[in-house]
């Protein structure tokens, strides 16, 4: 550093200093939001001032304003900065660093702090931008700023790091400005002096043109001033720190870099600059590559720079598509909004293999990454027009320009094979192509009028998929929000959007109402067509049908409806006819009595057929044949799919089921499905009957026959419970559940204490049939094909519970853990005696379900804390509870059980495994510890899970680990003021040297609910210490060892795929930072890439600044072979 010229020894920096500025308080001056850069003009142009009656002085005070921004309360002084070099600067602020404070402004949370760091980016470039035409090219000013933040941003100081590298970045970006503004000014002057010059002898201006000169040459000078001022940033700061430990510092660089190659693209937009966006494609934290993706689509926007980008896309194209599956879904959008735009710019990048890997992805479960996609496929497959469309924009239907689009969409469903998610497929769509999924009226003519002449129809079942996607898209603009799994619940619609529904259903309405009758008379037979169809009454405006004289197609719908239920069986399409009727008859309309009078009508001729074909049926002494038994299960069907809907109870229809199921019990012969099917009935019967008491009041006769009925039924479904056919089983077992729960002890909550009679409690009898069948078809082995439904569905509802059990009482559920496996245990004992052979399968699935249990506690081991202690202090009582009769020369006889409690070792904090560690030792004795024969081994196996990485627990705030808030810098911890919790007989009064932060547990500064950040360590830096001399072979992180298990991102466990950060795609390795002092030979001399000059055209550069350090470093240290092994360019 330049040493400066004698300054008064009474000077005092921070309370005489007119311009100081300061991290909290100068800053808010440059708030505002129409003042801001007003305000930030007015603190530099004071500066300036400042600086140009006494730079030193003015030097001093911007140092120290550095220096404060990154937290340390230390303070340069004008002794130090006249007679130390920077890196004694650094190294005295570095020991002054007051790492309790927590003073770390660019990861602090808080609107405040958020506004300190786009007011600190703002001022950087306000300073360079009022400096540009004198200062910064005296050569001091910019001399010693960057001087000073290349030597921060080497600290292994984070705060030091983080802050002066961003400093510098931002530096950086306003000197590229500059260099943009003399290009263009250069390139001004030039034309001006070839104008002049161009002129006839008489005419020219010779004053003009040597003024002309000399400007040029100015600029010229100017230019490779800034060139060096620039290669000194590059080289300095961003070829180290844009591979630095942390992310947020190697997310800063390559986002400047990609402002740096928009802007300056003659300059920086070239092969030597996109390999740093390339590589870092391949980076551990998403945050990183979220940027790579950003710098990346602001190039690719600009179709005029999609020449310079042809060689990077050939070479990281592959990349770029695979980070469309990224664990991070945010990455994965900004991927897919990438490949868009390069789509856009040239259709041939692409494969179609590339293509189809985006495709799939409009099925997605998470909407923005399916929305992506979705415009993805539209750009490719549907904004294109044929020529001769032009001429179709004003026809309609199906000679209208969306009819081959709506064949394409349709083409696109079915070659996607995923039939069962038109609805995502729709969603995924809506956004970007609305006009073409609103498209009904084309639709419904595709459907309805024969094909053009030369026109290929539509098969059957591209005719099925078109159904589906139109009922989709009605469905959509109905309701107006994704499809169940896309959405996290209704959201409030605004003024436009609810004006937009109200539009869309009046067009759905009017459309339809005349249309729906002729698509169910042309569908009529075809069960899935029918299915979807009859589902559109449910989006009408039903006040239309009236508003708009449209009640004979009403009546042609009821006739169609009608007609459908004589036709069909299936039970989908009943209930589907059964929702129509139950949407179209709404008393709030005047159509309800014509609808009304059609469902009684059809309902009376259904229970009259069957009263009288059941009557002939049930006829004794007469064998039934099948042909009545299908008459009857039909009619059974329909009556049960409408009662589901509507309340039959005019009907009685208990009667006759009831004697139909008790014949069916007393004779043995009834076919299984009339069974299944009169119990669902008679269900509907007694849920309508307690509806109807519920919502009105009822008389004491009510009741009793209610409970009289749900009584008898209940017997007819444990009767049905020891039925031979597996299927019949099943239904009375299900209704028997809903039964229970409807009419358990509830029932009176909220006020409705007269139903207290019509509580059913279950006897022993029904209880015990209700657990055979449970074992007998629930709790049953993984490989019995037959049954695999029961387990993976119950299997869900039991990780369900226990996971609502964690939420309610984590200790709790933990205790539930180890005393089911303590249970496990004992049987195994009881079965095969104390010496069974811990290799045999019983033991080893004990083993593996401890195993699961443990992977349920997550991956946030701070939320578990104390209920994983608590497992493990009840797990070691356990193993050690029962003595050996034979002696302590022998083990305990549950001494094995350590050997399944390790498993959930994983699971301790480092410093927690030493109080288990410890807690176990009082169950030892002496002999114990010496014991190496094979019986003793769970013992050594457990205490070998306890002492593994729990010696040091140590957190450092120097290079630390590279995730947001993973040093202790990143935010300060709040006591917490609730009462310390304390496991019983776990606190532990440790011996003084475990004392330390690596040991200490459950201490009085901290309780279990704040995070395990430990007394901090000793701040270091590399100034601080003599460096140690490398020799070739060794490496930097034999040096400097980092503990990486911590602070790992979650994983994603529902993301398909594999990961896409596997260890050989990734450049980025959590290392120490390199030290300027100490640092070995170039290992890597031809591989000059990152120590390159900017070259701004047409220039070259004249001068180097002699007086900045130079800054070397080896790739190999940080890139993987993968990436280095490759030519890149």
């Amino acid at each position: 550093m330049i040493a400066a010229p004698e300054i008064p020894t009474d000077f005092n920096l921070l309370q005489e200093s007119e311009t100081h500025f300061s991290s909290d308080t100068d800053f808010e001056d440059i708030e505002g939001k129409n003042q801001k850069q007003g305000k930030g003009k007015s603190v530099v142009d004071d500066w300036i001032e400042s600086y140009k009656h006494d730079r030193d002085i003015a030097l001093l005070d911007l140092i120290n304003f550095f220096i404060q921004c990154s937290g340390c309360k230390g303070v340069v002084t004008a002794e130090m900065f006249r007679h130390m070099q920077n890196s004694e600067i650094i190294r005295k602020m570095t020991e002054e660093f007051d790492e309790d404070s927590g003073d770390y402004p660019l990861t602090m949370a808080g609107p405040q702090w958020k506004k300190f760091k786009s007011s600190f980016c703002e001022f950087i470039g306000v300073l360079v931008r009022q400096c540009q035409y004198s200062i910064i090219y005296d050569e001091y000013m910019m001399d010693t700023v960057i001087s000073l933040l290349t030597g921060l941003s080497d600290s292994q100081v984070r705060a030091f790091r983080h802050t002066s590298t961003l400093a510098a970045m931002k530096l950086m970006t306003a000197l590229v400005n500059v260099a943009l503004n003399l290009s263009i000014n250069m390139d001004n002057t030039q034309r001006q002096y070839e104008a002049e010059r161009n002129k006839m002898i008489g005419k020219r201006a010779n004053e003009r043109l040597e003024l002309l000169l000399q400007k040029r040459k100015e600029l010229q000078e100017n230019q490779d001033e800034i060139e060096n001022m620039m290669n000194a940033i590059f080289k300095g700061v961003f070829v180290h720190r844009y591979r630095d430990a942390i992310a947020e510092i190697r997310a800063i660089c390559i986002e400047e870099i990609g402002i740096w190659m928009k802007m300056y693209s003659d300059a920086f937009l070239n092969d030597s600059y996109l390999k740093y966006v390339g590589w870092t494609m391949h980076d551990k934290q998403g945050e990183v590559r979220l940027k790579c993706l950003t710098a990346l689509q602001g190039l690719y926007y600009n179709k005029e720079l999609n020449s310079k980008l042809e060689l990077f896309t050939s070479r990281f194209k592959d990349r770029i598509v695979s980070m469309t599956l990224d664990k991070e879904y945010d990455v994965a959008v900004q991927a897919i909004k990438l490949l868009t735009l390069v789509l856009q710019s040239s259709e041939e990048v692409l494969t179609a293999e590339d293509c189809e890997n985006v495709y799939h992805l409009v099925y997605s479960a998470h909407r923005p990454v399916a929305v992506a996609a979705g415009e993805f496929l539209y750009k490719k497959l549907f904004s294109r027009r044929d020529p001769e469309d032009d001429g179709m924009m004003k026809r309609r239907g199906r000679q209208g320009p969306n009819a081959n689009l709506v064949k394409t969409l349709v083409f696109f469903f079915l070659e996607s094979e995923l039939h069962e998610h038109a609805a995502y497929l729709v969603d995924s769509m809506w956004d970007c192509a609305t006009e073409l999924l609103k498209d009904w009226e084309c639709m419904n003519s595709l459907l309805l009028e024969e094909p053009l002449s030369g026109e290929e129809a539509l098969t059957d079942r591209q005719e099925s998929a078109l159904i589906e996607i139109m009922l989709c898209t009605i469905r959509q603009a109905a309701e107006c929000h994704p499809p169940v799994g896309r959405g996290t619940g209704k959201r409030v619609l605004t003024a436009k959007e609810k004006k937009t529904q109200l539009d869309d259903r009046t067009k759905i309405t009017e459309l339809f109402a005349v249309a729906l009758p002729q698509l169910l008379a042309k569908y009529s037979v075809d069960a899935e067509k029918v299915t979807n169809l009859l589902q559109l009454p449910q989006y009408f405006d039903l006040e239309i049908y009236t508003t708009g004289r449209l009640e004979k197609h009403l009546d042609a719908l009821l006739r169609q409806i009608r007609n459908i239920v004589e036709k069909h069986t299936d039970t989908d399409v009943l209930e589907a006819c059964s929702k129509t009727y139950h949407a179209l008859c709404n008393e709030e309309f005047t159509i309800f009595n014509r609808v009304d009078i059609s469902r009684s009508q059809l309902i009376d001729e259904l229970a009259d057929k069957f009263n009288r074909l059941l009557e002939d049926f049930l006829q004794e002494g007469e064998e039934p044949d099948e042909d009545d038994a299908y008459q009857v299960l039909s009619t059974l069907k329909r009556i049960t799919a409408f009662h589901n809907a509507h309340d039959l109870s005019k009907w009685d229809l208990f009667a006759c089921n009831y004697k139909l199921l008790k014949t069916g019990i007393e004779n043995g012969d009834m076919p299984e499905q009339i069974v299944i099917h009169a119990l669902q009935c008679t269900h509907y019967v007694i849920l309508w009957q307690l509806a109807k008491i519920t919502e009105s009041s009822s008389t004491k006769e009510d009741l009793l026959r209610l409970k009289k009925q749900m009584r008898v039924f209940c017997q007819i479904c444990q009767h049905y419970l020891t039925n031979v056919n597996t299927t019949v089983k099943e239904q009375a077992f299900t209704i028997l559940c809903d039964i229970l729960m409807i009419f358990s002890h509830q029932i009176m909550s909220g006020g409705r204490d007269m139903l207290e009679p019509l509580v059913y409690t279950p006897d022993s009898s029904l209880q015990s049939e209700l657990l055979s069948f449970i074992l007998d078809h629930v709790f049953i082995e993984q490989d019995d094909d037959n049954n695999s439904a029961y387990y993976n569905d119950y299997g869900d509802i039991i990780k369900e519970t226990m996971s609502k059990t964690r939420q309610i009482d984590k200790i709790q559920c933990a205790k539930t853990l180890i005393l089911s496996l303590q249970q496990l245990f004992n049987e195994m004992i009881q079965e095969n005696g104390y010496n069974f052979d811990r290799s045999s399968s019983t033991f080893s699935g004990i083993k593996e379900l401890a195993r699961r249990f443990a992977l349920t506690f997550g991956l946030d081991q701070l939320k578990t804390r104390e209920a994983i202690a608590m497992l493990h202090k009840d797990g070691i009582e356990f193993a050690f509870k029962e003595p050996n009769p034979q002696g302590e020369s022998h083990p305990p006889l549950n001494l094995a059980f350590l050997d399944i409690l390790s498993e959930f070792s994983s699971k301790l904090l480092r410093q927690d495994k030493r109080t288990v560690y410890v807690y176990l030792e009082k169950f030892m004795t002496f002999q114990m510890s010496l014991r190496r024969e094979d019986v003793w081994l769970p013992l050594m196996s457990y205490r070998n899970s306890l002492l593994a990485g729990g010696d040091d627990d140590t957190m450092s705030v120097i290079s630390g680990i590279s995730s947001r808030g993973s040093t202790v810098r990143s935010k300060k911890s709040k006591p917490s003021t609730g009462k310390r919790k304390v496991v019983e007989g776990m606190q532990l009064a440790l011996p003084e040297e475990s004392s330390s932060s690596d040991s200490m547990w459950l201490s009085r500064e901290q309780t279990l609910h704040t995070p395990v950040m430990m007394q901090t360590p000793q701040l270091t830096s590399t100034i601080m210490r003599e460096p140690k001399r490398l020799r070739p072979e060794d490496s930097f992180m034999s040096v400097y060892p980092m503990q990486t298990e911590h602070h790992q991102p979650p994983l994603d466990y529902n993301r398909r795929g594999t990961s896409l950060m596997e260890d050989d795609e990734e450049p980025i390795v959590e290392d120490v930072m390199m030290s300027s002092e100490g640092r070995i030979e170039d290992l890597n001399e031809g591989m000059d890439f990152d120590t390159m000059d900017i070259d701004l055209p047409p220039s070259k550069n004249r001068r180097e600044r002699t007086e900045l350090k130079p800054d070397f470093f080896d790739p190999a240290s940080i890139m993987d072979e993968s990436v280095l092994g490759v030519s890149m360019f």
